[in-house]
């Protein structure tokens, strides 16, 4: 039995890890140096396509400092995929550690470990390669038509596509209904084509690793990671080692936004590890993270629409290209959600998703925060203000009438599972709200005579980890001062997951956050969780969690019901004490030191949970926007996230959280995009030349948390971590539209474009 009120969860406790971090006393990858260390750098392809003939590494290997060099014919090709995912991977396995061909600029060729930084740079310079050069593919149709030039031929790497036929990597294809009968029944079709850019997550902590082999001949590696126990996995099957032979311990991490979802560095400095028997640390430069870390994949969305006269949509078609570059990791994953994440907010009776990803000779592609949804997000919530405005309707109206409701189900996943009916839905008043805090039905001057003014809004549904699939596991543990150890897998990445757990833990027991102490990510002493992506850890690791203090909490009851003569469920935890109905009470630290030297059990449990829903957040974005025709140039000037994440657990770590994906989404609509020449070689690997979002871009901010109670959530929680990066980018580019009277179906909004399309629109009207 437990208080009906919450004491803990919904408050803005201490984060456990705020004092460190605010001292700078938090201990990262790089903080750790031990003694013999090594630097590894890689040599990299120069060519986008090219076989490795030979490598020279003699002269490398004589320089003073250089301990060991690698190449392919050094290491066992053994075909993985570095997708950080649950096992079997969806993944294809197309990788192996060191290529015999080069399939992009920056692909590795040789990797070299020496006593000094400066020394493994010289010794780059020494390695003398021969290649063979191959005609390159780097545009997007024409990797999709070339059977005469594949970039992955066979033998058959496990999961491609249309492996030694074609450059497809992967493809989707989901049909309910008949879109092509149902459109021939509408009043209007819209068909519209939207195009999304190459995006680098731009974390500050760059990939970095260090491995070593300890005294019981077992490797260890310390990592920068989001997901420590897949990583083991696939090192497990690279190097050919038992599992109970590899230790993964992620410390804090500095960021990760889903680059980290992969391994990138590990398997160089595990073998090099092996191989030298000393402790080994590569670290990307800034300029390496923009060339061989991963980026969210550059699409083409072509969205087909058929409405009545009333705004009834009666049939959606998606059709998605994608590049995934030289590599085919999160290749079908990304995609996947890019439809089936988001056409469920407005559940046509008829819907048609279909992708084609393909390899291409261009830099690798891979998870980021939204995986897949912040460019379906996009298409879609463009595409329905231009539905609106062949049908002469508000916009608002439309989606309005059209969108997902409590008790929907949702269309693709009733046909293809697992199945998610909508049992808790905030979103009507996350509209409501945020049009009265955007001042949607007021229009504003524009505050100088030369700017347009307009405003935008954008709908967005993701989901609460993946349904059937990802699962985790936490361990209680009860100890003489009434405190508790708190182990979870789940992975920590910043986004303080580590407090919102001891959050949940704290309550289940009746403690203050403050007493539980929380150990997490290390394969060697925490269960099992898949890591943080897919906005799991709330909702999935949550759930385990809860489990597990019930459980020791149970046992207690148990352990004080008989001395108490009352029954064990009568029994309160709450504000540190146990308390019985008879009026007798004990400290959780009496209640302790009776279970451990009266009872002599050590109060302790271990909990699994996996669910088979994956319940929607939802938001409601707004952007206030004004737009200076002469130049392009688009100042955002308020912006409005209507938020429903469930249960809000942490409200102040979940307006941080919302408040950060908008400004990744205002860089994604304004400023950002990884631009490649013919060759695929990439021509801005710097802050100087890569624009982000920094202070003096943010506009006024207003989160709203509209709090709902989701029946499969732990304390009604759903997750939070990635809708709100879906919403900004069409909320802006609706706006700006709105403002000028254009169209703009195109990512990022550059003041060039925008500049182009007012330009255009000029000159139609002469």
């Amino acid at each position: 039995m437990t208080p009906s009120k919450n004491s803990v969860v919904g408050k803005n406790v201490t984060k456990v890890d705020a004092f460190k971090l605010a001292r700078g006393e938090a201990v990262y990858t790089d903080d750790f140096r031990p003694p013999g260390l090594l630097f590894a750098k890689v040599l990299r392809s120069p060519h986008p396509h090219a076989r490795i003939i030979s490598v020279d590494v003699s002269q490398a290997l004589a320089l003073d400092g250089v301990v060991d060099v690698i190449w392919h014919q050094d290491v066992k090709a053994i075909l993985h995929t570095r997708a950080g995912q649950s096992y079997p991977e969806p993944s294809p396995y197309d990788t192996v550690v060191m290529p015999e061909k080069a399939r992009f600029i920056g692909d590795r060729v040789a990797v070299i470990a020496a006593e000094s930084l400066t020394a493994a740079e010289r010794g780059l310079d020494l390695i003398e390669v021969q290649y063979e050069e191959l005609p390159a593919i780097n545009d997007m149709d024409e990797a999709l038509t070339r059977s005469d030039l594949l970039i992955h031929e066979v033998p058959d790497p496990q999961g491609i596509s249309q492996a030694g036929k074609s450059n497809l990597a992967a493809n989707i294809d989901k049909q309910v209904g008949d879109v092509d009968a149902a459109l021939k029944t509408c009043d209007h079709i819209i068909k519209r084509q939207y195009t999304l850019p190459r995006v680098q997550a731009c974390h500050i902590e760059p990939h970095i690793s260090l491995a070593w082999v300890d005294e019981d001949e077992r490797l260890i590696v310390r990592t920068s990671t989001q997901v420590p126990f897949h990583l083991r996995r696939v090192l497990a099957r690279i190097l050919e080692l038992p599992e109970a032979k590899i230790r993964v311990i992620k410390p804090r991490v500095g960021g990760g936004f889903g680059d980290k979802q992969e391994l990138v560095v590990e398997d160089l400095v595990s073998i090099l590890a092996l191989r030298t028997k000393r402790p080994v640390r590569l670290e990307f430069t800034r300029e390496e993270e923009f060339i061989a870390a991963r980026y969210r994949h550059p699409q083409r969305i072509t969205m087909t629409t058929g409405v009545m006269n009333d705004g009834t949509m009666v049939a959606n078609r998606m059709h998605v290209l994608a590049d995934t570059g030289a590599y085919g990791s999160h290749a079908l994953t990304v995609q996947g959600n890019t439809g089936q994440k988001v056409l469920p907010m407005y559940p046509a009776a008829n819907i048609h998703f279909q992708v084609e990803c393909v390899y291409t000779n261009n830099p690798i592609s891979g998870a980021f925060r939204g995986y897949g949804a912040p460019q379906g997000c996009f298409a879609l919530e463009r595409h329905m203000d231009e539905v609106a405005k062949v049908l002469g309707m508000d916009r608002l109206e439309l989606r309005l009438k059209n969108h997902i409701k409590l008790g929907d189900t949702d269309p693709l996943s009733a046909k293809y599972g697992p199945v998610r009916v909508v049992n808790s839905t905030g979103l009507e008043d996350a509209i409501r709200l945020g049009c009265q805090a955007i001042g949607w039905n007021k229009k504003r001057p524009a505050s100088e005579p030369q700017l347009k003014r307009g405003l935008g809004l954008a709908l967005a549904m993701q989901g609460s980890g993946i349904a059937g699939v990802d699962w985790g596991a936490a361990t209680v543990k009860l100890n003489d001062d009434g405190s508790v150890n708190l182990l979870v897998g789940a992975t920590d990445i910043g986004q303080g997951s580590d407090t919102v757990l001891a959050q949940m833990c704290a309550e289940e027991l009746g403690l203050a956050c403050e007493q539980v102490q929380v150990l997490s990510s290390d394969t060697d002493l925490t269960p099992f969780d898949v890591g943080a992506y897919a906005s799991s850890t709330t909702y999935v690791s949550g759930g385990a969690v809860v489990k597990a203090a019930a459980k020791v909490r149970q046992q207690l009851a148990d352990v004080l019901a008989g001395p108490w003569e009352c029954d064990p469920d009568a029994i309160v935890f709450a504000q540190g004490k146990a308390l019985a109905p008879g009026g007798q009470s004990m400290t959780m630290q009496e209640v302790a030191l009776f279970a451990l030297y009266t009872a002599m059990i050590q109060p302790m449990a271990t909990e699994s949970h996996m669910s088979n829903d994956s319940p929607p957040p939802f938001a409601a974005q707004f952007a206030d926007v004004e737009v200076d025709q002469e130049t392009g140039r688009v100042y955002v000037r308020k912006f409005v996230s209507a938020v429903d994440c469930g249960t809000v657990i942490h409200p102040r770590m979940v307006e941080g959280q919302i408040e950060g994906a908008v400004a990744q989404g205002i860089g994604y609509a304004l400023f950002e995009e990884v631009l490649l020449d013919r060759r695929g070689k990439v021509l801005n690997p710097s802050f100087l030349d890569y624009k982000i979002a920094c202070a003096l871009d943010m506009p006024e901010l207003e989160t709203i948390l509209v709090e709902t109670n989701e029946p499969s959530g732990p304390y009604g929680a759903k997750a939070v971590g990635e809708v709100p990066m879906d919403g900004p980018a069409p909320a802006i580019l609706n706006a700006i539209c709105d403002a000028v009277g254009v169209s703009l179906d195109q990512l990022p909004a550059t003041a060039e474009r925008v500049w182009r399309v007012c330009r255009d629109k000029e000159q139609e009207a002469e």
